[in-house]
């Protein structure tokens, strides 16, 4: 399932599309080879012999014979981190935010996931400096105020900022003290020149003992495999604002061989460190994060 930017706004509840979105998915797994995934969304859980009797729900065992405890808002499995990159070069393709949007949404499509499975979820923005900072909490009242924030930044008209991937992990590592994960969206384009920088900073996370789900996010029909039409473009860098003229036939074949190179090498790093790099395709929809998210969390719990 896939919104434009113009039905989003139109719509106007970025909490409900969410929940259209993960009720979708839920009942395509269910038809489907995943449907093995954990995605119960009870408020009860079975009681398990040794437990405290203190929580059992003896109400629910009235009625079905079977003993379940209560599940409250703070007991969580786990913790989880939305990171999302603000920076100008995620507003591409400019005619729809394309990639912005698309994180925006993911990213609210795992924070009610998160919520309905019980887990506490806070929400980081950044360009070359954090510009949000949420605490991590599973409560009603916190996710209501999540979805706010994002739907607030999908009104937000595009920044101007360049992007400091790298820092903002290293500040991410140091600030957030329990075990959680983190999930990243971001094209990281940023980072092309400087990717040891960037593994530096991920194996900082790690040494922290975080797990990282990276969202590679891009337009991958025009940026990586550079399908345009056969004339001459005046391309212009959104965060350096340099300009090239050219026409996109006489460099395809070369700027594709570079960006999968490009791509192949930061997969093979993130895997030496354990980290799942996910190739995330704007025109591909968000079944791709909500699956990928569910397969890590299945190894962490």
């Amino acid at each position: 399932m896939q919104f434009s930017l113009e039905e989003i706004k139109k719509f106007g509840n970025i909490e409900l599309l969410a929940k259209q979105m993960v009720e979708g998915f839920i009942t395509g797994l269910h038809k489907s080879p995943y449907h093995g995934f954990s995605v119960e969304f009870a408020e009860h859980q079975l009681y398990n012999n040794g437990e405290s009797t203190r929580h059992i729900d003896w109400k629910i065992y009235a009625k079905t014979d079977r003993l379940y405890t209560k599940r409250y808002e703070e007991e969580t499995n786990l913790r989880c981190q939305l990171v999302i990159d603000q920076s100008s070069s995620m507003y591409y393709p400019a005619e729809n935010y394309g990639k912005m949007r698309f994180s925006v949404m993911a990213a609210a499509s795992l924070t009610y996931l998160l919520h309905k499975q019980r887990d506490a979820v806070g929400l980081h923005t950044f360009t070359d400096q954090l510009e949000i900072e949420t605490p991590v909490k599973s409560s009603a009242t916190h996710i209501h105020k999540l979805f706010l924030q994002m739907n607030s930044l999908l009104e937000k008209e595009r920044t101007e900022k360049r992007t400091n991937v790298a820092q903002i992990l290293h500040q991410l590592a140091q600030k957030v003290h329990r075990r959680s994960l983190v999930v990243l969206f971001s094209d990281m384009f940023d980072n092309q020149n400087n990717e040891e920088e960037l593994m530096a900073a991920l194996q900082h996370l790690k040494h922290k003992k975080h797990e990282v789900l990276l969202f590679h996010v891009t337009d991958h029909k025009t940026e990586f495999n550079f399908e345009f039409e056969d004339r001459p473009y005046e391309f212009i860098d959104s965060e350096t604002k340099e300009r090239v003229r050219l026409n996109p036939a006489t460099i395809k074949k070369d700027f594709k061989k570079q960006m999968d190179a490009h791509y192949h090498e930061l997969y093979l790093k993130c895997a030496k460190l354990k980290i799942d790099l996910i190739e995330a395709d704007i025109n591909q929809g968000f079944d791709q994060v909500m699956k990928a998210y569910l397969i890590k969390r299945g190894k962490m719990i």
